[in-house]
Parts: structure tokens; sequence; C-alpha cells
């Protein structure tokens, strides 16, 4: 009674998948990186990740300075 289920074609591999990707430009070739390639990398990654972070204080900081004027208005 149940019927039977045929294999999709996904699941076979495909003449493009059998043949070497030939294009030079569509990959590079792995290079290692020297030390001193990943320390400055890793400082322009620092670099980038404290600039947000200072954006983010700068808009905390101008908030925190908004409600405190209106602390002082509802103290008054």
């Amino acid at each position: 009674m149940t019927a039977d289920k045929k294999q999709p074609a996904a699941t076979q591999p495909s003449a493009a998948a059998k043949q070497p990707n030939t294009d030079p430009t569509a990959r590079k070739a792995w290079s290692p990186k020297t030390p001193v390639d990943v320390v400055l990398e890793q400082i322009s990654k620092q670099e980038k990740r404290v600039a947000g972070m200072q954006k983010e204080l700068d808009l905390e900081t101008t908030q925190l300075a908004k409600l405190q004027k209106a602390k002082a208005v509802l103290e008054a």
C-alpha cells in the first residue's frame, strides 16, 4: 500500500562537481601569514572594535546626561 519514493536528482553528484575548478580567479591559493601580519591584523580588528564601543559609550553618556538633567528638574 505504501508508494515507493524515488531518489531526488540532488543526491547524485553532478557533472560540475566531478570536475575540478580550472578557473584560477575563482579562489586564491592559501599563503601563510607572517607573525607580523597576524599581529597587525589583530591590532586592526581591535581598533575597529574599540571604535564601535566608543560610539556606544558616547551614546550612553549622552543619554545619562539627559536623565540626570531630568532628575535635577524633578528634585527641584
